[in-house]
């Protein structure tokens, strides 16, 4: 057997329906019946595992597909003159990235494995295909891409507005959320992410970053154990965001992408 039959042969062996996946509420549209969501399944172009370290997609090369993270996570960053990185944004569980290079064809940013993940890989012609056939597929898109505004917005608001200590609790507020949207633990999870990351990504020096989760620790907010996050008090942290009110209650800036 040919080594392209044997691979076809093992990510088939390995393939988790759509449906089976844990994640199935948060990647796809509601409302999606079985017929649809089978032909969705069928354009899915193959599953497979990302090591950390390793690249999705360079900026530069030409738009493919859009991806679906199933597990681990990915940081997006933008190469700077002098060699060094932006990062734009960090990607987790249930999360899509590639939206941003639909318009130009073209990827403008390069998408790296934070650590060991699993992707699912979609094909984007033939997904726009089957999104002119499926409204419910078009419609979410249409959602995703405007989240993606509303989120490229409000990050460019908190580097402006807000204090390190504000950015740093935003930042770590959005993380709580969109791990607790996808059942796991709001107030205790690992942060793949380096300091330095998190620093260039809140547009903060990385030493002021080690200062204020000392200076959090300290406080009794939350307890650092390497990578390793408990936050000991959810509400006190929501607070320190910077909230302001908003229709239904209080908005929070998301950080992207939830």
């Amino acid at each position: 057997m040919s080594k392209n039959k044997d691979t076809v042969v093992s990510l088939s062996k390995h393939k988790i329906a759509c449906k089976d996946c844990s994640l199935f509420q948060i990647c796809l549209p509601v409302g999606i019946n079985g017929e649809e969501l089978e032909r969705l399944e069928q354009i899915i172009q193959r599953r497979r595992p990302v090591k950390r370290g390793d690249h999705l997609y360079h900026g530069g090369e030409p738009f493919r597909s859009i991806y679906a993270v199933r597990s681990g996570s990915v940081k997006s960053y933008v190469p700077t003159k002098n060699g060094n990185e932006q990062v734009t944004g960090f990607h987790l569980p249930g999360e899509l990235l590639g939206l941003d290079a639909i318009n130009n064809k073209m990827h403008s940013c390069s998408a790296k494995a934070l650590e060991t993940t699993s992707v699912c890989e979609i094909p984007y012609d033939e997904f726009e295909l089957l999104s002119n056939e499926l409204p419910v597929l078009h419609r979410q898109l249409i959602m995703l891409m405007s989240k993606e505004i509303f989120e490229e917005e409000t990050h460019t608001l908190l580097l402006g507005k807000k204090s390190a200590e504000e950015r740093l609790a935003a930042y770590l507020f959005s993380i709580s959320s969109r791990y607790h949207r996808r059942g796991f633990s709001a107030s205790e999870f690992y942060l793949s992410m380096s300091r330095n990351d998190i620093g260039n990504y809140l547009g903060l020096a990385v030493e002021t970053v080690s200062r204020m989760f000392t200076r959090f620790q300290e406080e009794g907010l939350l307890s650092v154990e390497r990578k390793h996050i408990v936050i000991h008090d959810l509400e006190r942290l929501k607070m320190m965001t910077g909230a302001v009110p908003g229709k239904g209650g209080e908005q929070f800036f998301c950080l992207r992408s939830s």
